[in-house]
């Protein structure tokens, strides 16, 4: 993890220093790669080769979520990801609230569920909530993609009742205004935990599918006053 002016970068580029896998396990397969393509003998698959810059959740694409040491709450993010035909994966500001990433190529329905999508919350085993992008900005699986992703965090009183919720101030998706001021009442499904708080880890999942991650880089912004 290293700082600049443009943030904090949460990847090293060579190895997975700083970030923890979900559940406490000490083993994933999360690696760094120095080129990353869709594998030429299946389309639902990556190929990676050897080197530094790139990092992905190896060569079958289901394994552990991974998630910061560090916590964070306000803040930009700007985060580049690539997925193969049909794969599925997801950024989770704080470990609670998801920005959907999925191949939706040619999609016009759009969806909670569609790539740019904020996650639905899940209550009596039915999805709550969950706001589609305005726009399906996806590029076609094997291209790099975008987010640049403006956070606030809840916020809590002194005797810890929460006073704001989680804002999705804006989501760029691919240089597209997809969300604006998207305020989410609680924790999306698959959050890590339940509980809201005022700081969490940023949390990637792993386990649905091949996807890799480039510059990441997160900028801490000051808190609002209530």
């Amino acid at each position: 993890m290293s700082q600049s002016g443009n943030g904090i970068e949460l990847f090293n580029g060579k190895n997975m220093d700083g970030w923890l896998a979900r559940g406490g396990a000490p083993q994933h397969e999360w690696d760094a790669a120095g080129s990353v393509a869709l594998d030429p003998d299946d389309a639902k698959l990556l190929a990676t080769t050897v080197g530094e810059g790139i990092f992905h959740n190896g060569a079958t694409g289901r394994t552990l979520d991974i998630y910061t040491e560090a916590e964070y709450g306000d803040c930009e993010l700007h985060v580049e990801f690539m997925v193969p035909q049909g794969s599925n994966s997801g950024v989770y500001l704080m470990g609670r609230y998801e920005i959907q990433i999925l191949d939706s190529w040619g999609e016009t329905e759009l969806s909670y569920g569609t790539c740019g999508g904020v996650y639905c919350r899940w209550i009596d085993n039915k999805p709550v909530d969950g706001v589609p992008p305005r726009v399906n900005a996806s590029k076609p699986p094997g291209e790099w993609q975008t987010y640049d992703i403006t956070f606030r965090a809840p916020k809590f009183d002194a005797h810890g009742n929460k006073i704001a919720n989680a804002t999705f101030v804006k989501v760029v998706w691919n240089g597209q205004v997809i969300h604006e001021d998207v305020e989410v009442v609680g924790c999306t499904r698959g959050a890590m935990v339940e509980d809201e708080a005022a700081t969490g880890p940023l949390l990637l999942q792993g386990d649905h599918g091949p996807v890799a991650y480039r510059n990441v880089l997160l900028k801490r912004l000051p808190p609002l006053r209530f």
